[in-house]
């Protein structure tokens, strides 16, 4: 028996009557011979981790625009919160551990640089909108590998499409990385506010804390444990009513305070001006896009569509750095 058979029994064997399993999968865009040693989410997983537009996430704002100091998020460590927040739910709950963690990483490939300022500037000045979790996917389905895509399977891409609160993924999978996004940013935002000297630890209202905890760590332990035991032995990924309420009492909290905080968000109307000011700069200098995306333009993509490819993309250093040799006068030296 091959390696990936084995591993593909096991699931079969030891996973939860609800979970997806690998055997399962509706399949890939383009069909392709399955590898001996890994089932198709390890397949996926490996080849988002492999991906450039993962390891541009170092380098993309998740609240705070260019912090000063080590400690505060970034778009890839709020990646692989998500993912670790995932894979507990995912074991616990004797699901596919693989499925969430190709989901989980892959969920915010599509990001703009300088977070959701960005994402703001360009579903405002593209006629054609702009949205993160519809970019994640045309980022694996078309962009990566100079335009031939990482051709994941429909679960990953289901689970990386549908991760925000609006929208319900296909597979338990996908819900649990749905909830872990929020959980996720909820911690470490909070955190990060409290490193800034935005927040302190004491200026969460007692309606919460008393639900929830009054610390980072204890509110992330009460949202995992709540989870699991709300979801046990059930088809669908729950939390308990009161947690529930005490968690988007938070979030609501977590906009007041920080995510509409006039200290903390400074510097986003500059960083939309930006935005914007490189849209307009590469739809009248089209010419400028890589070879692969104005190749994409011969097979009919809109020309928007492809200046946001290009601009979204872009990692905040290095939109910063292009603004300022396009922009800003140098000085002549003789």
């Amino acid at each position: 028996m091959l390696i990936r058979e084995s591993l593909e029994q096991w699931e079969k064997d030891f996973l939860s009557p609800y979970a997806m399993l690998s055997m399962n999968s509706k399949g890939r865009l383009k069909d392709e011979e399955p590898c001996d040693i890994r089932p198709v989410f390890q397949r996926d997983r490996d080849r988002i981790i492999h991906s450039k537009s993962f390891r541009r996430l170092k380098d993309k704002t998740q609240v705070f625009l260019s912090p000063e100091g080590d400690h505060y998020r970034t778009r890839l460590t709020h990646t692989l919160e998500v993912s670790q927040n995932a894979r507990t739910l995912a074991r616990a709950l004797q699901l596919n551990e693989e499925l969430v963690e190709a989901i989980a990483l892959g969920h915010d490939l599509g990001h703009t640089p300088f977070g959701h300022a960005g994402e703001r500037a360009l579903n405002r000045i593209c006629p054609l909108g702009f949205e993160h979790a519809a970019q994640s996917v045309r980022t694996v389905d078309v962009l990566e590998k100079d335009g031939q895509g990482l051709n994941l399977t429909y679960e990953v891409r289901d689970g990386i499409l549908n991760h925000q609160t609006a929208s319900t993924p296909s597979t338990l999978e996908g819900k649990v990385v749905r909830f872990s996004d929020k959980i996720a940013y909820i911690h470490h935002d909070m955190d990060d506010a409290i490193r800034a000297g935005i927040l302190k630890e004491r200026d969460v209202p007692k309606e919460i804390g008393d639900v929830i905890g009054y610390t980072c760590g204890e509110r992330l332990d009460h949202f995992i444990h709540d989870i699991v035991i709300a979801s046990t032995d059930k088809n669908d990924i729950v939390m308990s009513e009161e947690v529930d309420a005490a968690m988007k009492a938070m979030r609501r909290f977590m906009f007041e305070t920080v995510y509409q905080n006039p200290v903390a968000k400074s510097e986003e109307g500059k960083a939309e001006e930006l935005m914007e000011t490189l849209y307009n700069h590469f739809y009248n200098n089209f010419d400028l896009l890589p070879e692969e995306l104005k190749a994409r333009a011969d097979l009919g993509d809109p020309k928007e569509r492809l200046v946001c490819d290009h601009v979204g993309a872009m990692t905040d250093r290095y939109a910063i750095s292009l603004y300022e040799d396009v922009y800003i006068p140098k000085f002549w030296i003789g």
